[in-house]
């Protein structure tokens, strides 16, 4: 169960901090009664993510500008933004995402995110991050010309922290469903490593390393009790959606090539 107001916590220092976040406390009225969020939609945060944590449920969409791959241990699905390590082709120097390709859910999700509560186990709670320069403190700049949403109205949440906090949920559950789904590929074989290497057309030659595909061929193969199980599971969806991907590849090269090499 996702909540507000949950004792006020900190992550420790030394903690792996999530994509984007290192700052992220539970948003508590006593200590954020006077936080709010700006209204300007800046994504200058993203702008050197080349991979970002993508769900299921929105594969259909992020297939369209993106290719989808897998990485890590946990074979956990992302969607490539860049061909370079800190450069995210689809952010541009003003912060914008670049239309009209789809924006994840992760990146419209921040700054709030759902972390468990210390105080009760099984229970989470939505925490902000204070790093983002999107939190203002309205109390340190009431003059700010742009529109700032506040978090609390005395000890409630307001519209604003409810709707992030109803976002926040469902891209937990969206994103444990993906995470049944992953095993379930994976409990048949069907992952595949795989390395790539791009030529841009200035000549510049990328090495992409470090991630998996779904080995088409095997997944071909696949007994019909097999397949079944798969389509039970609600993972042929994910399948279907990361194979048609592919085919965003040779646009992602072309957007690199049109940015050229960064400066030295």
């Amino acid at each position: 169960m996702a909540d507000i107001g949950a004792k006020t916590q900190a992550a420790p220092a030394d903690a792996a901090m999530p994509l984007f976040y290192s700052r992220p406390e539970a948003l508590n009225p006593a200590r954020h009664g006077s936080l709010g969020l700006t209204a300007r939609g800046d994504f200058a945060f993203a702008r050197t993510a080349h991979a970002i944590p993508v769900v299921a449920s929105e594969m259909p969409a992020a297939m369209r500008s993106y290719p989808i791959v897998f990485i890590g241990p946990a074979k956990s699905p992302v969607i490539i933004t860049g061909v370079r390590q800190g450069e995210n082709l689809f952010v541009d120097a003003d912060g914008r995402w670049t239309a009209p390709h789809y924006v994840p859910a992760y990146v419209r999700r921040y700054p709030f995110i759902l972390a468990e509560d210390p105080t009760t186990a099984g229970r989470l709670t939505l925490c902000v991050d204070r790093a983002s320069e999107r939190v203002i403190d309205q109390l340190m700049a009431p003059f700010r010309d742009d529109k700032i949403a506040p978090f609390f109205s005395g000890n409630q949440p307001t519209e604003a922290t409810r709707q992030a906090l109803a976002f926040c949920d469902k891209f937990q559950i969206d994103f444990r469903a993906t995470r049944e789904m992953i095993d379930r590929i994976d409990a048949h074989g069907l992952f595949a490593p795989r390395q790539s290497k791009v030529t841009l057309d200035g000549g510049e030659v990328l090495n992409l390393t470090d991630f998996q595909v779904i080995d088409e061929p095997a997944f071909n193969r696949l007994s019909d009790e097999a397949f079944l199980d798969l389509r039970k599971s609600g993972a042929l969806g994910l399948l279907y959606c990361h194979l048609a991907s592919t085919n965003s590849w040779t646009s992602l090269v072309h957007q690199a090539s049109l940015r050229g090499r960064p400066a030295a």
